[in-house]
C-alpha cells in the first residue's frame, strides 16, 4: 500500500478502473446505469473483506454499496448516498451484516430518505453459529452466507417481485442459511502496530469471526478431514425451520488460505453430507468474503427448497461469482 489513510480511497479508485460498469461518489459505489428497473438492492460495510462488500455490486446482485474504513462500518452520509443513487422509485432493500454500527448508521439513513418517500425494507445477515446459540440467533453476525442472500435478493428483485416480495424471499433465504470459520493466522489492519489477534504456530481457533472475534475452541491445528467433519457436524446441529436434502455449499478462504485447501475439506464435506442424505447442487470454492490476509476458511451451508435454487442459479453477471 502507499498509506494507511489512503488505502480504502485507493483500492476503490483500482475498482472503478478495472470495472467500467461501476461508478463512485465518495464512499458510495453504484452500478453506472441505474441498475436494475425495479427494486433496489443495497449493501455496506467495512473494508478488509473484498469482494464482500462492494465486490458484489453487479448485474444480478446488489445495485450499490456504502464503503466503511478497514473494518468499520460505513457513515451514515455513504448509507444515504447510496440508497439515493440506486433507489429507482420501487423501494430498496437494506441488506447487510448484523453489526452495532452498520444497523444504526442505515437506519438514520433509511429515516432520512423516507422523508423524500423512498421506502426502505431491511434484512440482515446472521448466519455466523458461532457467535450465538439458536436461542439467540438474532445476535448472530453475518458472515459469508451474506453473498448467497445477495444472490437471492438480486434475483427476486430481477424476476419483478416488489420490495416486499423480495424482503420476504431474502429473509426466508437468511433463515436457512448458516456458517461457521476458522483461523490459522492473523491479519494486519493498514495503520496498525501489529497482528489483530495473537496465534501461535500450530495453532487454530475455531469459529473466530471476520474482525478476529473469539470463537468456540483453540487447539492445535486439526488435519482438513477432521476439521471438517466437525464444521459440518456444527452447521447441521444448528435448527433451521425447514431443513431439506438439497443445499449450497460454499468453501470461502479468509485470505490466506489457498484453493487447493479448500478443495481438500470440500471433498470431506460433500461425503459427509452425503452420509446423511444431503446433495450439494450447488458447489462454491473461492475467495468469496476475506479478512486481508488472515489464515483459514468459513463454510456457509443454504438449505435449498426449489424457489431458493432457482434464485441462486438465476443469471447474474458479477466477477467474484464462479459456482
Amino acid at each position: 500500500m502507499n498509506t494507511a489513510d489512503a488505502y480504502v480511497d485507493e483500492l476503490l479508485d483500482g475498482l472503478i478502473l478495472t470495472d467500467p460498469r461501476l461508478t463512485r461518489d465518495g464512499r458510495a459505489v453504484t452500478l453506472k446505469d441505474g441498475g436494475r428497473d425495479g427494486v433496489a438492492i443495497v449493501s455496506g460495510g467495512g473494508s478488509g473483506h473484498f469482494p464482500l462488500f462492494v465486490g458484489y455490486t453487479a448485474p444480478g446482485f446488489i445495485d450499490g454499496c456504502a464503503v466503511g474504513d478497514v473494518f468499520a462500518g460505513p457513515s451514515v452520509a455513504s448509507c444515504e448516498a447510496t440508497i439515493r443513487a440506486a433507489d429507482n422509485g420501487q423501494g430498496v432493500l437494506l441488506l447487510y451484516g448484523n453489526y452495532g454500527g452498520d444497523k444504526m448508521n442505515f437506519d438514520m439513513a433509511a429515516e432520512m430518505v423516507d422523508l423524500d418517500g423512498i421506502r426502505c425494507e431491511t434484512v440482515l445477515g446472521t448466519d455466523d453459529i458461532a457467535s450465538a446459540g439458536p436461542e439467540d440467533a438474532a445476535k448472530r453476525r453475518g458472515v459469508a452466507g451474506l453473498v448467497l442472500l445477495y444472490k437471492i435478493a438480486g434475483a427476486a428483485a430481477d424476476r419483478g417481485d416488489d420490495l416486499d416480495a423480495v424482503a420476504t424471499a431474502t429473509r426466508d433465504a437468511a433463515a436457512h442459511t448458516r456458517s461457521i470459520g476458522m483461523a490459522t493466522s492473523a491479519c494486519i489492519v493498514p495503520g496498525s502496530a501489529g497482528p489483530s489477534f495473537e496465534l501461535a504456530k500450530g495453532e487454530m481457533e475455531l469459529g473466530m469471526g471476520i474482525h478476529g472475534e473469539p470463537g468456540i475452541w483453540r487447539d492445535t491445528l486439526r488435519s482438513a478431514d477432521d476439521l471438517a467433519d466437525e464444521m459440518i457436524g456444527r452447521l447441521l446441529d444448528d435448527p433451521v425451520p425447514s431443513p431439506t436434502k438439497r443445499v449450497a455449499l460454499m468453501l470461502n478462504s479468509l485470505g490466506a488460505t489457498p484453493l487447493e485447501e479448500l478443495l481438500i475439506l470440500y471433498r470431506r464435506a460433500a461425503a459427509k453430507l452425503k452420509e446423511q442424505g444431503i446433495e450439494v447442487v450447488l458447489p462454491a470454492v473461492g475467495h468469496f468474503a476475506t479478512s486481508m490476509e488472515m489464515g483459514g476458511l468459513s463454510m456457509s451451508m443454504m438449505y435449498l427448497d426449489d424457489m431458493r435454487e432457482a434464485l441462486l442459479r438465476a443469471p447474474s453477471d458479477c466477477r467474484y461469482w464462479k459456482v
